[in-house]
Protein backbone atom coordinates (compact mmCIF):
# COMPACT_ATOMS: atom_id res chain seq x y z
CA UNK A 1 0.00 0.00 0.00
CA UNK A 2 0.80 3.61 -1.19
CA UNK A 3 2.25 5.38 2.76
CA UNK A 4 -0.24 7.72 3.56
CA UNK A 5 0.34 11.76 2.69
CA UNK A 6 2.00 13.77 5.31
CA UNK A 7 -0.36 17.24 5.29
CA UNK A 8 2.26 20.08 5.58
CA UNK A 9 0.37 23.60 6.31
CA UNK A 10 2.98 25.82 7.62
CA UNK A 11 5.92 27.40 5.70
CA UNK A 12 8.24 26.98 8.93
CA UNK A 13 8.08 23.22 8.57
CA UNK A 14 11.08 21.56 8.39
CA UNK A 15 10.40 19.55 5.33
CA UNK A 16 9.80 23.15 3.77
CA UNK A 17 13.04 24.11 4.48
CA UNK A 18 14.81 21.18 3.41
CA UNK A 19 12.86 21.94 -0.16
CA UNK A 20 13.80 25.28 0.18
CA UNK A 21 17.92 24.25 0.89
CA UNK A 22 18.09 21.78 -2.26
CA UNK A 23 18.03 24.88 -4.11
CA UNK A 24 21.54 24.75 -3.89
CA UNK A 25 23.64 22.31 -4.97
CA UNK A 26 25.67 21.93 -1.94
CA UNK A 27 22.69 20.53 -0.43
CA UNK A 28 21.72 18.32 -3.64
CA UNK A 29 24.98 16.39 -3.98
CA UNK A 30 24.59 16.10 0.00
CA UNK A 31 21.78 14.57 0.24
CA UNK A 32 22.29 12.36 -3.69
CA UNK A 33 18.53 13.96 -4.75
CA UNK A 34 17.80 16.17 -7.91
CA UNK A 35 14.90 18.69 -7.03
CA UNK A 36 12.25 18.73 -9.67
CA UNK A 37 9.32 20.46 -10.11
CA UNK A 38 6.28 20.62 -12.64
CA UNK A 39 3.83 18.09 -13.86
CA UNK A 40 5.17 17.57 -17.05
CA UNK A 41 9.26 16.89 -15.79
CA UNK A 42 7.86 14.74 -12.50
CA UNK A 43 6.39 12.45 -15.68
CA UNK A 44 9.36 12.72 -17.80
CA UNK A 45 11.73 11.49 -14.96
CA UNK A 46 8.85 8.77 -14.03
CA UNK A 47 9.50 8.27 -17.84
CA UNK A 48 12.93 8.18 -17.69
CA UNK A 49 13.01 5.44 -14.97
CA UNK A 50 14.59 7.96 -12.24
CA UNK A 51 13.57 7.18 -8.58
CA UNK A 52 11.37 8.91 -6.83
CA UNK A 53 11.91 9.99 -3.11
CA UNK A 54 9.42 12.31 -2.04
CA UNK A 55 6.41 13.90 -4.00
CA UNK A 56 5.05 17.51 -2.59
CA UNK A 57 1.48 18.44 -4.00
CA UNK A 58 -0.34 21.22 -3.43
CA UNK A 59 -4.22 21.08 -4.41
CA UNK A 60 -5.27 24.52 -4.58
CA UNK A 61 -2.31 25.06 -7.39
CA UNK A 62 -3.05 21.74 -9.31
CA UNK A 63 -3.18 22.20 -12.61
CA UNK A 64 -4.73 20.01 -14.95
CA UNK A 65 -1.87 17.94 -15.80
CA UNK A 66 -0.82 17.93 -12.28
CA UNK A 67 -4.18 16.36 -11.61
CA UNK A 68 -4.06 13.91 -14.25
CA UNK A 69 -0.68 12.87 -13.24
CA UNK A 70 -2.02 12.82 -9.11
CA UNK A 71 -3.02 8.92 -9.43
CA UNK A 72 0.36 7.74 -11.18
CA UNK A 73 2.15 9.75 -8.54
CA UNK A 74 0.03 7.81 -5.27
CA UNK A 75 0.81 4.40 -6.55
CA UNK A 76 4.72 4.80 -6.49
CA UNK A 77 5.54 3.61 -2.95
CA UNK A 78 7.32 7.20 -2.46
CA UNK A 79 7.01 9.59 0.42
CA UNK A 80 4.32 11.80 -0.35
CA UNK A 81 3.81 15.51 1.32
CA UNK A 82 0.57 17.82 0.47
CA UNK A 83 1.38 21.23 1.32
CA UNK A 84 -0.57 24.06 1.75
CA UNK A 85 -0.31 27.07 -0.75
CA UNK A 86 1.62 29.09 1.38
CA UNK A 87 4.35 26.40 2.31
CA UNK A 88 4.60 25.10 -1.45
CA UNK A 89 5.14 28.69 -2.53
CA UNK A 90 7.72 28.80 -0.09
CA UNK A 91 9.36 26.07 -1.36
CA UNK A 92 8.81 26.35 -4.91
CA UNK A 93 11.76 27.75 -7.65
CA UNK A 94 8.46 29.58 -10.27
CA UNK A 95 6.62 32.04 -10.26
CA UNK A 96 3.26 30.13 -11.45
CA UNK A 97 3.78 26.80 -9.76
CA UNK A 98 1.55 23.97 -10.93
CA UNK A 99 1.46 22.21 -7.53
CA UNK A 100 3.88 19.33 -8.02
CA UNK A 101 7.18 18.69 -6.76
CA UNK A 102 9.63 15.57 -6.92
CA UNK A 103 12.96 14.97 -4.86
CA UNK A 104 14.32 11.82 -7.37
CA UNK A 105 17.50 10.05 -6.93
CA UNK A 106 19.95 10.35 -10.17
CA UNK A 107 20.60 6.91 -11.69
CA UNK A 108 24.65 6.04 -11.50
CA UNK A 109 26.13 6.30 -14.71
CA UNK A 110 29.70 5.98 -15.38
CA UNK A 111 31.68 6.37 -18.95
CA UNK A 112 31.31 2.11 -19.35
CA UNK A 113 27.75 3.46 -20.28
CA UNK A 114 27.91 4.89 -22.82
CA UNK A 115 25.42 3.56 -26.19
CA UNK A 116 28.44 2.13 -28.78
CA UNK A 117 27.25 1.70 -32.53
CA UNK A 118 28.40 2.68 -35.50
CA UNK A 119 26.48 6.00 -35.95
CA UNK A 120 26.81 6.92 -32.53
CA UNK A 121 26.45 10.73 -32.13
CA UNK A 122 27.31 12.31 -28.50
CA UNK A 123 27.19 15.91 -27.40
CA UNK A 124 29.63 17.59 -24.90
CA UNK A 125 29.15 20.57 -23.50
CA UNK A 126 31.82 21.93 -21.70
CA UNK A 127 32.09 24.50 -19.03
CA UNK A 128 28.42 25.82 -19.12
CA UNK A 129 27.34 27.73 -16.21
CA UNK A 130 23.97 29.34 -17.14
CA UNK A 131 21.14 26.71 -16.50
CA UNK A 132 19.17 28.66 -19.52
CA UNK A 133 21.83 27.39 -22.13
CA UNK A 134 22.64 23.90 -20.47
CA UNK A 135 18.60 23.32 -20.39
CA UNK A 136 18.78 24.11 -24.02
CA UNK A 137 20.99 21.78 -25.18
CA UNK A 138 19.81 19.27 -23.34
CA UNK A 139 16.41 19.83 -25.41
CA UNK A 140 17.87 19.85 -28.74
CA UNK A 141 20.08 16.57 -27.32
CA UNK A 142 16.64 14.58 -27.28
CA UNK A 143 15.12 16.76 -29.91
CA UNK A 144 17.90 15.27 -32.32
CA UNK A 145 18.14 11.88 -30.84
CA UNK A 146 21.66 11.96 -29.72
CA UNK A 147 23.15 8.61 -27.65
CA UNK A 148 24.17 10.32 -24.79
CA UNK A 149 25.72 14.32 -23.55
CA UNK A 150 28.81 14.27 -21.45
CA UNK A 151 28.53 17.62 -19.01
CA UNK A 152 31.95 18.70 -18.07
CA UNK A 153 33.83 21.34 -16.13
CA UNK A 154 33.89 22.22 -12.47
CA UNK A 155 31.21 25.10 -12.95
CA UNK A 156 28.53 23.07 -14.46
CA UNK A 157 25.13 22.08 -12.19
CA UNK A 158 23.90 19.81 -14.70
CA UNK A 159 20.87 19.06 -11.79
CA UNK A 160 19.96 22.72 -11.02
CA UNK A 161 16.31 22.95 -10.81
CA UNK A 162 16.75 25.86 -13.65
CA UNK A 163 18.34 23.32 -15.86
CA UNK A 164 15.74 20.62 -15.14
CA UNK A 165 13.20 23.14 -16.11
CA UNK A 166 14.71 24.91 -19.24
CA UNK A 167 15.39 21.49 -20.71
CA UNK A 168 11.50 20.85 -20.41
CA UNK A 169 12.51 17.57 -18.43
CA UNK A 170 14.69 16.27 -21.77
CA UNK A 171 17.31 15.92 -19.26
CA UNK A 172 15.47 12.14 -18.14
CA UNK A 173 15.12 11.47 -21.69
CA UNK A 174 18.75 10.44 -22.81
CA UNK A 175 21.66 9.42 -21.04
CA UNK A 176 23.46 12.09 -19.51
CA UNK A 177 26.89 12.03 -17.78
CA UNK A 178 28.79 14.61 -15.24
CA UNK A 179 32.45 13.57 -16.08
CA UNK A 180 35.68 15.00 -15.50
CA UNK A 181 36.63 16.68 -19.22
CA UNK A 182 40.00 14.27 -19.30
CA UNK A 183 38.17 11.15 -18.52
CA UNK A 184 35.76 12.10 -21.15
CA UNK A 185 38.35 12.38 -23.91
CA UNK A 186 40.12 9.01 -23.04
CA UNK A 187 36.70 7.24 -23.33
CA UNK A 188 36.10 8.82 -26.66
CA UNK A 189 39.26 8.40 -27.79
CA UNK A 190 39.16 4.85 -26.65
CA UNK A 191 35.70 4.05 -28.42
CA UNK A 192 37.01 5.39 -31.98
CA UNK A 193 34.61 8.33 -31.85
CA UNK A 194 35.54 11.58 -33.84
CA UNK A 195 35.83 14.40 -31.63
CA UNK A 196 34.61 17.52 -33.54
CA UNK A 197 35.36 21.26 -31.38
CA UNK A 198 33.42 24.10 -32.38
CA UNK A 199 35.70 27.43 -32.59
CA UNK A 200 35.04 30.50 -34.33
CA UNK A 201 38.72 30.30 -35.20
CA UNK A 202 38.05 27.50 -37.46
CA UNK A 203 38.91 27.40 -41.00
CA UNK A 204 36.24 24.67 -42.09
CA UNK A 205 32.69 25.29 -42.05
CA UNK A 206 30.28 23.19 -40.49
CA UNK A 207 28.22 21.92 -43.43
CA UNK A 208 32.04 20.72 -44.95
CA UNK A 209 33.18 18.73 -42.12
CA UNK A 210 31.92 14.34 -42.71
CA UNK A 211 29.74 14.57 -39.09
CA UNK A 212 28.86 10.93 -39.92
CA UNK A 213 29.79 7.67 -38.15
CA UNK A 214 30.71 8.06 -34.34
CA UNK A 215 31.17 11.37 -33.78
CA UNK A 216 31.32 13.72 -30.55
CA UNK A 217 30.39 17.19 -31.02
CA UNK A 218 32.29 19.49 -28.05
CA UNK A 219 30.81 23.27 -27.54
CA UNK A 220 32.04 25.41 -24.93
CA UNK A 221 31.33 28.77 -23.16
CA UNK A 222 30.47 31.54 -25.07
CA UNK A 223 33.07 33.88 -23.22
CA UNK A 224 36.01 32.14 -23.38
CA UNK A 225 35.22 29.34 -25.90
CA UNK A 226 36.47 25.98 -25.67
CA UNK A 227 39.19 24.61 -23.48
CA UNK A 228 42.87 24.39 -25.19
CA UNK A 229 42.53 20.99 -23.98
CA UNK A 230 39.75 20.03 -26.06
CA UNK A 231 41.00 21.94 -29.01
CA UNK A 232 44.16 20.06 -28.90
CA UNK A 233 42.28 16.38 -28.59
CA UNK A 234 39.62 17.44 -31.62
CA UNK A 235 40.07 15.64 -34.70
CA UNK A 236 38.35 18.57 -36.55
CA UNK A 237 37.78 22.22 -35.88
CA UNK A 238 34.66 23.69 -37.43
CA UNK A 239 32.70 27.04 -37.35
CA UNK A 240 29.26 28.59 -38.11
CA UNK A 241 29.96 30.99 -40.97
CA UNK A 242 29.32 34.40 -39.78
CA UNK A 243 28.30 37.20 -42.07
CA UNK A 244 27.47 39.75 -39.89
CA UNK A 245 28.59 41.97 -37.38
CA UNK A 246 28.67 39.34 -34.72
CA UNK A 247 31.70 36.89 -34.38
CA UNK A 248 29.75 34.33 -32.68
CA UNK A 249 26.53 32.23 -31.70
CA UNK A 250 24.89 31.68 -28.62
CA UNK A 251 25.88 28.20 -27.30
CA UNK A 252 22.90 26.28 -27.51
CA UNK A 253 22.14 27.88 -31.24
CA UNK A 254 25.87 26.37 -32.41
CA UNK A 255 25.16 23.54 -30.61
CA UNK A 256 21.59 22.97 -32.49
CA UNK A 257 23.14 23.50 -35.92
CA UNK A 258 25.43 21.06 -35.34
CA UNK A 259 23.51 18.37 -34.17
CA UNK A 260 21.09 18.62 -36.84
CA UNK A 261 24.02 18.87 -39.46
CA UNK A 262 25.38 15.89 -38.10
CA UNK A 263 21.62 14.07 -38.47
CA UNK A 264 20.93 15.26 -42.00
CA UNK A 265 24.05 13.97 -43.15
CA UNK A 266 22.94 10.09 -41.50
CA UNK A 267 19.53 11.21 -43.33
CA UNK A 268 21.21 11.60 -46.66
CA UNK A 269 23.69 8.47 -46.45
CA UNK A 270 20.75 6.50 -45.71
CA UNK A 271 18.52 7.68 -48.40
CA UNK A 272 21.44 6.56 -50.87
CA UNK A 273 22.15 3.44 -49.32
Amino acid sequence: MPPDAVPIESPTNPRVKRLVRLRERRARDAEGVALVEGAREVARALDGGWPVAVVATCAALASPEARALAPRLAELGAERWTLSEAAFRKASVRQHPDGVLALVVPPRRTLDDLPVRPDALYLVSDGLEKPGNLGALLRTADAADVDAVLVTGAGTDLLNPNVVRASMGSLFARPVLAVAPAAARVALRARGVQVVATTPAATLDLWDADLRGPVAIVVGTEHAGLDPDWLEAADVRVRVPMSGLADSLNVATTGALLLFEARRQRRARSQKG
